[in-house]
């Protein structure tokens, strides 16, 4: 009786720690805890036990938490980008399943064929009908052959087109998860339309008169992101990713060596609090100590929170003030000290006159125009 005690008191005060299976590298010592963690709990196989150290378990349970918090509150960013790629974290089809009811799957995108690395349907969330697209990686290694390790061909974004012009006829808000490396780079891809997939994709998404929430829950990768993620609203999952390129493809290409992927990382300024303070990113949902895959039904109840907060706020928009709102945050990215005062009004594109004559009175203005019209004289008197 004084054994089952001890264990119920257990389960109560200090079950809160998955054991992880996969374990990053500057995880060692959590692994290490964890697996004395898993002794504790199984005394019997071990000679001369014979009850199980609740004190023990408490102790290391704490020590654990302690170690979390440490490690993930000083995160680089390459650190995150690995947490964010982590073989455990929860994927579009496990929101998509938790969060909506009647999800009804659609596929196909009406020229070829479909694309399995994107869900799509329409569902219900509040009682309310929404249309819901999810990049998907897959969970085991067939399910990532399969879904394409997320990454779409032309195919998955003429599909999402068709299915988010069809949700924009009926008024139906749109909610994208996004957790892809790329688009697809393959011959076939590039031969069927690949980039023009991707533009189409984009103005579509801009020209939407219904909110568009796009999360991003692992990696935001490149234009296969982007081509999602013009929305009203770009939220990230605190240990998330959204950038241009790959840290290891950025290293290659700047300094011919993928291994400086760290360096790469920190330049590009590809987590989500640097994302905030560019105001690329409008709002970062917390993650548990740990990762989202450390507590999914808590990283399940953030997001919950954040998409009908975010839905609500748009509920007495009108189609003209949505996409007036998409317009122009976008437009407002890099403009905080451009030729522009008022920045709630980017959709007239008026330049400041004012701003624009002093650089025109500048000295630099005035050698660089003078500097460049002697080059194209000189080219065109000897070419």
């Amino acid at each position: 009786m004084e054994a089952a005690t001890y264990c119920c008191h257990f389960l109560n005060l200090c079950n809160k720690q998955l054991i992880m299976k996969n374990y990053l590298n500057f995880e060692t010592e959590i692994k290490d805890l964890e697996d004395e963690i898993k002794k504790l709990k199984d005394p019997y196989n071990q000679s001369g036990l014979s009850e199980v150290d609740t004190q023990k378990i408490l102790k290391t349970q704490n020590e654990i938490d302690e170690k979390l918090k440490q490690i993930y509150s000083n995160l680089d960013p390459w650190q995150t980008t690995m947490v964010a790629r982590h073989e455990d974290r929860p994927k579009s089809k496990f929101f998509i399943e938790s969060l909506f009811q009647d999800f009804i799957q659609l596929s196909g995108d009406r020229y070829y064929g479909e694309d399995k690395s994107v869900l799509t349907g329409f569902a219900k969330f509040e009682g309310k009908s929404v249309l819901v697209i999810g990049q998907e990686k897959g969970d085991t290694l067939d399910s990532r052959i399969e879904r394409n390790f997320g990454m779409m061909r032309p195919e998955g974004y003429r599909k999402t087109i068709r299915l988010m012009e069809l949700a924009d006829k009926f008024k139906i808000p749109i909610i994208s998860f996004i957790d892809t490396p790329g688009a697809y780079p393959g011959v076939g891809a590039e031969e069927r339309g690949q980039a023009e997939a991707i533009a189409k994709s984009i103005e579509c998404c801009m020209k939407l008169k219904v909110p568009t929430l796009a999360i991003i829950i692992g990696e935001g990768g490149s234009g296969g992101a982007i081509a999602l993620a013009s929305s009203n609203k770009i939220i990230m999952l605190e240990n998330a990713i959204y950038s241009v390129i790959s840290p290891e493809g950025c290293a290659t290409i700047l300094w011919r060596d993928p291994k400086k992927m760290l360096d790469a990382a920190k330049a590009m300024k590809l987590s989500s609090r640097d994302l905030l303070d560019l105001n690329v990113i409008d709002e970062i949902i917390p993650e548990p100590i740990g990762g989202a895959h450390r507590d999914r039904n808590l990283i399940l109840e953030n997001i919950r929170k954040s998409i009908s907060k975010n839905l609500s706020d748009f509920s007495n928009f009108s189609p003209e003030e949505i996409i007036n709102q998409r317009k122009n945050k976008f437009l407002k990215i890099g403009r905080n000290k451009g030729f522009m005062h008022n920045l709630e009004d980017l959709s007239s594109i008026k330049p400041d006159r004012e701003g624009v004559t002093e650089v025109i009175k500048s000295k630099k203005f005035l050698i660089s125009i003078i500097i460049l019209i002697s080059i194209l004289s000189l080219s065109y008197y000897f070419f």
